[in-house]
């Protein structure tokens, strides 16, 4: 919960104001273990729950993990993981419904809450089928925080007719920001930010052939393109897009219930 959620909460009696003052005052760190020294008000700080990089963690030692930070959230997401990862947070938290995998984003969603608020409207596209894990970890990220998102994968400019069509209904359905993920020269995210009037991010992929081909190429094309509006984060970084995606959503979005 983020402190608007709290007071919402407290001001609809759903909280009392033992367990609201509670919440509020999780502005510590906590030390889990030998390894782990863990802010548990990052999440209320920013707006975006918390998500933990779980790629160079031991099973193990991110199952600890999962573990204390889910004593005080109802909301935990882990980034780069592996089915070793999940498999150790299920026997950890007694293989409850509550943890949920998501192969293609490889991510673990550790998810308690019983209703999500719904703000904003996010699109995603992907140009090549390669890209898609990365587009993956961006939706979940922004799913999680509330937004409806569409999505359209496999649109790259090698053949360019393709994303006309997805791209129109992701504008005429008020979609408040784009996410283009891209390898090779990255040039969709142009291509995209050039026909439309809300934020574009693009995400470069580490996909290609030779010098420039682990997103180098796709970097620098976003970075220097004539395009004003879009915004590019590092290589492979959708976690990164779809949380600031989700972020400027909420903010502009009217879809669903405040």
């Amino acid at each position: 919960m983020d402190i608007h959620d709290i007071l919402e909460g407290y001001s609809r009696g759903k909280l009392d104001a033992e367990e609201a003052e509670r919440l509020l005052r999780l502005d510590f760190l906590e030390r889990i273990g030998d390894h782990t020294l863990f802010d548990h008000a990052r999440s209320a700080r920013r707006g975006i729950p918390e998500i933990i990089f779980g790629e160079s963690k031991e099973p193990t030692v991110l199952a600890q993990i999962v573990e204390v930070v889910m004593e005080n959230r109802d909301l935990l997401i882990v980034s780069r993981v592996t089915e070793a990862h999940y498999k150790a947070i299920k026997e950890r938290m007694g293989d409850q419904d509550e943890v949920r995998w998501s192969e293609r984003a490889c991510m673990i969603i550790v998810d308690r809450r019983e209703q999500v608020p719904k703000r904003g409207m996010v699109g995603i596209m992907a140009a090549g089928t390669s890209d898609i894990s990365i587009a993956e970890e961006a939706r979940e990220v922004c799913q999680a925080m509330g937004c409806k998102v569409m999505t359209a994968y496999d649109v790259g400019i090698a053949a360019l007719h393709r994303v006309l069509a997805p791209l129109m209904e992701m504008i005429e359905s008020g979609c408040d920001v784009l996410v283009v993920v891209a390898g090779m020269e990255g040039a969709l995210a142009s291509v995209v930010s050039g026909l439309v009037d809300v934020p574009v991010i693009g995400v470069p992929c580490s996909v290609g052939y030779g010098m420039g081909g682990k997103g180098e190429a796709a970097l620098m094309s976003m970075l220097q393109s004539c395009s004003p509006g879009l915004v590019v984060v590092n290589i492979d970084n959708g976690v990164n897009a779809g949380a600031t995606a989700a972020l400027i959503a909420r903010r502009a979005g009217t879809w669903g219930s405040p």
